[in-house]
């Protein structure tokens, strides 16, 4: 059984999903949560207007903050103990997907969970998967989980029938 859980939170819907599913197995396995912000100031990003650096840094250190804040409050209504955590890439090469390796080695995860957003085609080519990069190189079992609204149009497309070609 689990009892070091690793949760990568960045703010989005797909990881307010996997922050509740790992809750759910943190609280069945009476297991620890730790829930972790990576940040990456060198990133193309929704803040790219901002040019100086530490002006960036500060904003996405904010954004990590109010997701992990979540995650404290949702730890605390489900009684789970844990801790959060932010991370910042070390260099401009350094990615998403290895800085949380790194944290998981560090804190001896038993088993991460993520979000992922299910992009696929030209979308997943260009802004590409840290959940693809992660379960490429994580050493642990991995728990990716979908936001509402990519997991509701998977299961829209499965329900509609073939066309033909």
């Amino acid at each position: 059984m689990y009892h070091k859980i690793l949760l990568a939170v960045d703010g989005s819907d797909a990881s307010i999903q996997a922050l509740h599913q790992a809750l759910d197995v943190a609280t069945l396995a009476q297991a620890s949560l730790h829930a972790v912000y990576v940040v990456q100031p060198w990133q193309l990003s929704p803040y790219a207007g901002y040019y100086d650096p530490e002006a960036l840094r500060k904003v996405l250190r904010e954004d990590a903050r109010t997701a992990l804040d979540i995650a404290r409050a949702a730890m605390s209504a489900r009684g789970v103990k844990g801790t959060t955590e932010i991370v910042e890439a070390e260099t401009a090469a350094d990615d998403i997907a290895s800085c949380l390796q790194r944290c998981a080695q560090r804190h001896g995860a038993e088993l991460v969970a993520m979000g992922t957003h299910g992009r696929h085609g030209v979308k997943r080519a260009m802004l590409g998967s840290v959940a693809e990069q992660f379960l490429r190189i994580s050493t642990c079992p991995v728990l990716l989980v979908r936001s509402r609204e990519d997991a509701g149009a998977a299961g829209a497309e499965a329900d509609e029938p073939a066309r033909p070609a």
